[in-house]
């Protein structure tokens, strides 16, 4: 069976209210303990902001961007851990939050951070997770076996898991994912901590489990794990999708494709338009850290027209930083900062 991903006008407001009074102290009087009664204020973090998406059966796909972009609360949301403040989210034909049980037989989930029971070994991990979902005994154990051998955890399979690595741990946690058969799995942030040999032997299995035609959702901030791994991926900030695409699509979409990261000791009036007019230079941008950002279509050669320019303005130049075409440039250009910050 061919499932999908749709998601409509999503959006999510978390309610942060502050921590409890804060506990002073009493003076001279006693001893006496006084309590400080908070003010009440309400908090909204908007975490979601309109995201609208598309997941084909069949494809890898990412969710890209920053710590706190709204990745994790999307797989939250589609995985029937978070309510949507409104907006709609559907697995294959199935509404997410008003079928979940649905849902859920559809779908696996690989946390962050692995969640295993450290008082169960690694085979018991993975027959518990099957009889959840009403397995027959003899069914689960011989998957167990099947996924314990293509994970490449079969010489530690019945030792518990207290003492596995943590990309032991990642790699039984995509195989507990798998115990029932879903048909989309998500993980959030998959590689991260890991070493690269764990993480290259991980994509190494999403693919294969992609390769049987199923679905992959995954969220990363690793714009080679994104590169490498997806069909497709949309890039998010803020809550909100600011592209969406194939790898080779997004990088070829920033004008120009280079990115000259300049910084100077003073940025004058006449400095940008001089060196807007630089041939090959399609764009020039003021990220919010100061400096400049030249789009171009070449990197190097550029380097002599721009101190030229420095110079006619009066400015002195600091640094100069020339990276190629990618993925991080296509944020860089839509919000003027690091996609790793």
């Amino acid at each position: 069976m061919d499932v999908g991903i749709r998601i409509d006008n999503l959006r999510k407001v978390f309610t942060s209210p502050p921590p409890t009074a804060a506990l002073a102290r009493g003076g001279p009087m006693g001893g006496q303990r006084m309590f400080k009664r908070p003010e009440k204020k309400t908090f909204e973090v908007v975490a979601l902001d309109g995201v609208s998406l598309e997941v084909r059966p069949g494809e890898i796909f990412g969710l890209l961007g920053p710590n706190g972009a709204g990745k994790s609360t999307t797989v939250g949301i589609l995985t029937t851990r978070v309510r949507p403040t409104s907006g709609q989210a559907w697995i294959g034909g199935h509404e997410v939050w008003h079928d979940r049980v649905a849902v859920k037989r559809l779908i696996g989930v690989v946390p962050q951070k692995p969640n295993l029971d450290f008082a169960l070994t690694a085979r018991e991990i993975l027959t518990y997770h099957a009889a959840y979902f009403g397995m027959p005994g003899a069914d689960r154990h011989a998957r167990a076996t099947e996924l314990l051998d293509r994970f490449k955890l079969t010489d530690r399979a019945d030792q518990m898991v207290h003492g596995f690595s943590g990309g032991m741990m990642q790699r039984l946690s995509i195989a507990r994912a798998l115990m029932h058969g879903p048909q989309i799995l998500f993980l959030d942030e998959p590689s991260t901590g890991l070493d690269p040999q764990t993480r290259l032997l991980l994509w190494e299995l999403i693919r294969d489990f992609n390769r049987r035609g199923h679905t992959v959702m995954l969220t990363t901030h690793n714009m080679e794990e994104a590169d490498a791994l997806c069909d497709r991926l949309a890039i998010v900030d803020h809550g909100r999708v600011i592209a969406v695409g194939s790898p080779d699509e997004l990088k070829r979409s920033v004008p120009g494709g280079y990115v000259v990261r300049l910084t100077f000791d003073r940025v004058s009036e006449e400095l940008k338009p001089l060196l807007a007019q630089i041939p090959g230079v399609t764009e020039v941008q003021a990220p919010p850290d100061g400096g400049l950002d030249l789009y171009a279509d070449r990197g190097g050669t550029l380097i002599p027209h721009i101190v030229s320019a420095a110079g006619s303005a009066g400015a002195t130049i600091h640094d100069i930083h020339i990276s190629e075409p990618s993925l991080e440039n296509l944020f860089l250009h839509h919000t003027g900062r690091s996609l790793r910050e």
